[in-house]
């Protein structure tokens, strides 16, 4: 989310007439089907890491850090250079940069898939192109990306499967490209739903994710959320 007051604003407009400017009713108001293609959990070893973005990245890093498995995430940005690899600059829409997540998960308590799963029903409306909610432009974007063959090969299989169930009314529209590098927010965006809980734009557009979570998938939520800033 920009800081212009224009988006908020616009976020808390919507909020008056009764709208969430986060993922849609559609996207957080019914579970999905299980990824048919996943990574067995008795293949895995150690820790592993995810990245994705799927619009702000103060709502992905508040919900996911409410999944039971996940040990750490952290708010930056993936897709650009590391010369450009900051706020002011992503928000100009042209350092190819979308604000993203880094997920560090136990594979055997969670699965490559299960993470997935949740990033497409809870997290964010993967239907949305260069948006979510009240945000809009390529750094809002839907993308995973992928750190490995195996991460590629159950991102794409699943949003296949997803398209052809026709679980969404509209195209997903997320990207499916290898990671090219992880850079880590600045400091004051990380944990910035945990610190600011009665912001108008986390309220109206990134607790309802956390909801959606506890809502839909019970047996992957956890009431106390791994703070990344608690780590430190």
């Amino acid at each position: 989310m920009r800081f212009p007051m224009k988006k908020t604003i616009v976020a808390l407009a919507l909020a008056a007439f009764g709208l969430s400017c986060g993922a849609s009713a559609e996207a957080v108001n019914k579970a999905i089907p299980a990824p048919a293609v996943d990574t067995p959990a008795a293949e895995a070893t150690g820790s592993q890491v995810a990245v994705l973005a799927g619009g702000c990245f103060w709502g992905l890093q508040g919900m996911f850090e409410h999944v039971k498995g996940v040990t750490k995430v952290v708010a930056g940005y993936s897709g650009g250079e590391k010369s450009t690899a900051h706020y002011e600059m992503v928000g100009t829409e042209t350092t190819g940069h979308a604000e993203s997540v880094e997920i560090t998960f136990d594979p055997k308590q969670i699965s490559y898939g299960q993470l997935l799963r949740l990033f497409f029903s809870v997290a964010h409306d993967p239907t949305e192109l260069n948006r979510q909610g009240p945000d809009s432009g390529p750094s809002y974007r839907s993308e995973i990306f992928f750190a490995s063959p195996s991460q590629e090969r159950v991102a794409r299989a699943y949003v296949e499967q997803l398209s052809k169930a026709k679980v969404f009314a509209s195209p997903i529209v997320t990207k499916i490209e290898p990671l090219k590098g992880f850079y880590a927010a600045e400091d004051y965006h990380q944990d910035y739903l945990i610190h600011n809980p009665h912001q108008p734009y986390i309220v109206f557009n990134d607790l309802p994710k956390i909801d959606a979570l506890k809502r839909v998938y019970p047996e992957w939520y956890r009431p106390t959320p791994v703070a990344l800033t608690a780590m430190r």
